[in-house]
């Protein structure tokens, strides 16, 4: 196959827009690089199917405007992914669309028609005071019913309920919380504990921790290195943020007989970090330190990080800390090829 044939395929483009661009040329962090191969990861074979190809076997040409909008539809109403998903999914798209045609010319207009499909308005609504997008957040009822889920006579029960009560207490990300090491937790010569969690583009923001939390996850840190991560699964190894993932889904579960509201509720680790954005709004905390606290964009999407003292943030752990008492005593068949490429990152 000679190089003007390969540049007719997605396999070839994409290898080189993940391997090559993004983390070398971009210098993307691994956790932007994680969350576009899980977009292409669903889309290749959603678009692969619409080809009646394999996906090592579609061309640019394969992708198209309306087998696009089909696969956002599809993520939307039959996976039951919130806007917010979908429009990163288009981004994602889009933004492997605008490498391939700025490298081919040839691809303009198959360029300027895929960027064409609109992004998605989402509902905000107005949540206890504090602007949100459209997504589930559990009242404070349902988060005791969560926490309770975990049989914490078991270890695995101990370990589920630190990595529930982690999330919670910090407002981390999945993916921060799986990749969250022993050294970034501080207790030994510190006034209140505190964890450093590492987000997106790799900025850094430091939480202070419940002495509930530090006293859960200590047993599982004890004669570990600092260099080890914090959260392991069953067979010893990181849990990845899909281990995560299931982790909550299966104790949701059990949650839901203590607070049977919580079936109308899609629960993700996302859920979590509202939350916590929601309880600590309630107890009195102003919005830019709750901001400071999640290292989270501002709530009207200006993308501006405001950071605070630590001393205003262990002001605002002790206003929360009172309020929040423990009550605790057909997936696509996969060829080798791009898709084994893509699981491989």
């Amino acid at each position: 196959m000679n190089k003007l044939e390969k540049t007719s395929f997605v396999s070839y483009w994409l290898m080189r827009y993940l391997s090559e661009y993004m983390p070398t040329i971009k210098n993307l962090s691994h956790n932007t690089l994680t969350s576009y191969r899980d977009c292409y990861k669903q889309y290749l074979p959603f678009i692969a199917k619409k080809a009646a190809k394999h996906a090592d076997e579609l061309l640019i040409t394969d992708i198209t405007v309306n087998r696009t909008t089909d696969f956002l539809n599809y993520i939307e109403r039959e996976k039951a992914c919130s806007i917010k998903t979908r429009n990163h999914r288009l981004s994602a798209i889009k933004a492997f669309v605008h490498y391939v045609s700025s490298n081919v010319l040839e691809y303009m207009e198959w360029s300027r028609l895929m960027n064409t499909i609109p992004i998605k308005k989402d509902k905000v609504r107005v949540v206890e005071g504090c602007l949100l997008p459209d997504v589930s957040y559990l009242n404070k009822n349902e988060m005791n019913a969560l926490l309770n889920a975990p049989d914490q006579r078991t270890k695995q029960g101990r370990k589920d309920y630190a990595i529930l009560l982690f999330l919670y207490n910090t407002g981390a990300r999945a993916s921060e919380a799986a990749l969250l090491t022993i050294g970034n937790i501080i207790y030994d010569n510190a006034s209140c504990p505190l964890v450093r969690v590492y987000g997106k583009g790799n900025k850094s923001r430091t939480c202070p921790l419940w002495d509930r939390t530090l006293n859960a996850i200590k047993p599982f840190i004890v004669s570990r290195h600092d260099s080890e991560r914090v959260f392991l699964n069953r067979y010893g190894n990181p849990i990845t943020r899909f281990g995560i993932y299931e982790l909550l889904r299966r104790n949701v579960t059990k949650a839901v007989a203590l607070a049977p509201t919580m079936v109308k509720k899609n629960v993700s680790p996302h859920t979590l970090r509202h939350t916590a954005a929601c309880h600590l709004y309630e107890s009195g905390n102003d919005i830019l330190t709750i901001q400071s606290w999640l290292g989270h964009v501002s709530v009207n999407t200006t993308n501006i990080y405001t950071e605070v003292s630590i001393q205003m943030k262990e002001k605002a752990i002790m206003s929360w800390t009172s309020e929040c008492k423990d009550n605790a005593t057909k997936r696509w068949k996969e060829n080798k090829g791009i898709l084994n490429y893509l699981k491989s990152l």
